[in-house]
């Protein structure tokens, strides 16, 4: 059996590495880390997370639940570490983030039939291969892509949120709760009028990190810096991250005129981090704006609000719905590196492309999965998007098949969208005659 070569250890690279070894396919996974570091890890643990600790929302009858439950049901690895180290965010499911990435590197550097290769890859490897280096794809191995495609890698700048020490948040300034009354697994910061106006003027006059490479920073819409989102108008920031809507200040009965949330970043509830308060704001004035927020003022920060360059190439123009590229058999570009936006988004990626090169290794030719699951629906929009404004998505319904019959009702049309999505899901995987991933190789 040919040996797979896969570079980059993050969380499609991860999982496409354990798809195959489980598969009885022997790998070769290539982390540059720790011996060349990126501008966001901070450990050379595999699938470590550095933004966010939100894997999105859990709640039945939702576009991210039907894909996690997809992934689940083709045996990611990945989303069974994050249910083991799930932490309290209501409907969402966040992750302990060091537990998880911890889980991650032990369960694949365990695996007999995966070889670990500390180093970084400077040229396309020779199929069969898999391509998931990531949104900080190094500038040589980035430059080895441009030669391969023939066309320029696109990029944006992405930001992520402080992170502050539980201990020094003033719980008397905040309450906890979730909106709608869904349980109490956030804090929250109220803010009046009087509070939320100099705060948003501080944020416009704070001093911003430089970033050589582009004037225009070119942000993804789906995770601008906070600044950014001040900039764009008085009563934006409480439209986004910071809206109130669904929450009530016990102490006075009302709903605050802006929020900030704060939710649990680890298993121990010793860190919190600000939700949707991506920033490139410098760190001392970090220290300093966000100190204005009530129940913040002495906060200690874990970490600090950074921004750093994703890449991204034009995938439409590249890949199948496979994630295969179409000038090379046996090659494939996953992840965030193929537009794929979020970690789940891209852990879909890699359990569909080592499905389909687990099937060609053995032979077995199988069919993309239908645009009415949410697998199918992601691999369709990556290889026939309009690749002239191709931009990273997140897996929402919009990108399924619509219904046969129209349902006006919206709880009704979604409900109705997820049982399609699992009958024909069941349907491909019977077809097809594939098994769900298992430690044991095939059942």
């Amino acid at each position: 059996m040919a040996r797979v070569t896969i570079v980059g250890a993050g969380l499609a690279g991860s999982e496409a590495a354990y798809q195959l070894a489980s598969r009885q396919i022997p790998v070769r996974l290539c982390e540059m880390r720790p011996r060349t570091m990126t501008q966001a890890h901070t450990t050379a643990d595999f699938a470590e997370i550095v933004c966010s600790n939100s894997l999105g929302s859990d709640e039945p009858g939702t576009a991210a639940a039907l894909l996690k439950e997809e992934i689940r049901s083709l045996g990611s690895l990945l989303l069974r570490i994050a249910d083991s180290v799930r932490i309290p965010a209501g409907k969402a499911l966040a992750v302990d983030r060091r537990g998880f990435s911890l889980g991650v590197t032990e369960a694949v550097g365990s695996m007999d039939l995966v070889e670990i290769v500390n180093e970084e890859v400077t040229a396309v490897p020779d199929p069969p291969a898999i391509i998931a280096s990531g949104p900080l794809t190094s500038d040589r191995l980035a430059a080895a892509l441009q030669d391969l495609t023939g066309k320029q890698n696109l990029s944006f700048y992405d930001a992520s949120s402080p992170i502050v020490l539980a201990e020094s948040i003033d719980i008397a300034r905040v309450f906890r709760a979730s909106r709608y009354d869904r349980g109490s697994d956030y804090l929250n910061c109220p803010m009046n009028r009087d509070q939320y106006l100099p705060f948003r003027e501080a944020l416009l006059q704070g001093q911003k990190a430089e970033v050589h490479e582009f004037d225009k920073i070119p942000y993804f819409e789906g995770c601008l810096p906070i600044e950014e989102l001040a900039a764009r108008g008085e009563d934006t920031m409480r439209f986004g991250p910071m809206k109130p809507v669904g929450l009530i200040d016990p102490r006075t009965g009302e709903r605050p005129y802006a929020v900030v949330q704060l939710r649990q970043d680890d298993l121990a509830a010793d860190h919190y981090n600000l939700v949707g308060f991506q920033t490139r704001l410098k760190w001392g004035e970090q220290r300093r704006i966000f100190g204005m927020i009530p129940g913040l003022e002495r906060a200690e920060f874990v970490r600090h609000g950074r921004v750093h360059r994703n890449t991204y190439i034009n995938s439409p123009a590249l890949l199948d719905p496979f994630f295969e590229t179409r000038r090379k058999a046996a090659l494939f570009i996953i992840g965030t590196l193929a537009g794929v936006e979020g970690y789940v988004e891209c852990v879909a990626s890699a359990v569909v492309a080592a499905t389909r090169l687990a099937a060609a290794l053995d032979g077995h030719n199988i069919t993309p999965p239908p645009p009415t699951t949410a697998l199918g629906a992601l691999g369709r929009y990556i290889s026939s998007a309009d690749w002239k404004n191709y931009q990273p998505i997140n897996f929402s319904f919009g990108l399924l098949d619509p219904l046969a019959r129209q349902i006006r009702n919206r709880d009704g049309r979604r409900a109705a969208l997820v049982e399609r999505a699992r009958q024909d899901l069941a349907r491909w995987i019977h077809e097809n005659r594939l098994q769900p991933a298992t430690r044991q190789g095939r059942p």
